[in-house]
């Protein structure tokens, strides 16, 4: 068999038609290309996040600005790779536009979600109020952003529990982020020592405490507030600044229980609620 003969077999198993339309023609040859493709495309969309992950450090280039400009450059390999996909199985866009548009305009109303999600993502894309990184707290639950796509953003919480939230929750609901203008965030402990205790030791103490922690910042000065005569005890506030504060809890419990050792080194008293019952016989 000579390689002509070869090469003739292999075109007619190629040009198998699988399924013929007027408007187009699929065939082995066709899902061999789109299958070529896809590795490729694949393979640059790799090679892309490969090339920005190792720019993200370059100085004219922020890492908010580095994210868009790959999200984008995904985009628009992917876009071209679609409509390149349709045009070799002969599927014109502009007939595609024109077929689908009564389609688009019958369930327009049920995907409306749809392109608010998308239409906020790229808000988020390109502005500034949300990036990946930040940690933001939306509905009472606390997260870092580490992804924000087309429909949806990724969060992780304290707790690593993934979390999707749509892009426009981000963009209407009410949401707190910790580390929009400051990396540093002001946060406060409370506790009541009981009457008569030194108040000047009580300061002294809750102050000691904040400085001595190795991820309260020492940009801003500690401060304590004598906020309330309480029922049963004299209420302080210790006020800190930290840049941890994806994982303040953690600081929060070191201070306290090192608050409690002090407070017993110095005989300093945390009191409870008490009640006196008084009987009276008739």
């Amino acid at each position: 068999m000579t390689y002509e003969e070869v090469l003739d077999i292999i075109n007619s198993i190629l040009d198998f038609t699988i399924l013929s339309t007027e408007k187009t023609t699929i065939n082995l040859r066709s899902i061999l290309y789109l299958v070529v493709l896809f590795v490729i495309t694949r393979l640059i969309l790799n090679l892309v996040k490969r090339f920005f992950r190792k720019n993200k450090n370059v100085a004219s280039i922020t890492g908010s600005q580095n994210y868009i400009l790959q999200k984008i450059t995904q985009y628009i390999i992917i876009i071209a790779a679609i409509m390149i996909a349709l045009e070799s199985v002969g599927l014109e866009l502009t007939f595609l536009l024109a077929g689908s548009a009564a389609l688009f305009v019958g369930i327009g109303l049920g995907i409306q979600d749809v392109f608010k999600d998308v239409i906020a993502g790229f808000i988020l894309l390109f502005g500034k109020a949300i990036k990946v990184g930040d940690v933001i707290e939306i509905e009472g639950v606390v997260g870092r952003v580490t992804d924000i796509d087309f429909r949806v953003s990724k969060i992780v919480t304290r707790d690593d529990i993934d979390m999707l939230i749509p892009n426009a929750k981000l963009i209407n609901d009410k949401v707190i982020n910790w580390s929009y203008n400051n990396e540093l965030t002001r946060f406060s402990i409370s506790v009541g020592v009981a009457y008569g205790s030194d108040t000047q030791l009580v300061k002294s103490i809750l102050t000691k405490v904040a400085e001595q922690h190795p991820d309260v910042s020492k940009l801003k000065q500690p401060f304590v507030r004598f906020t309330d005569f309480g029922n049963s005890s004299l209420d302080f506030q210790l006020f800190f600044w930290s840049d941890k504060t994806f994982r303040i809890e953690n600081i929060l419990s070191d201070m306290r229980f090192d608050i409690d050792n002090q407070f017993r080194k110095n005989n300093v008293t945390i009191p409870f609620p008490q009640r006196d019952v008084h009987i009276k016989q008739s």
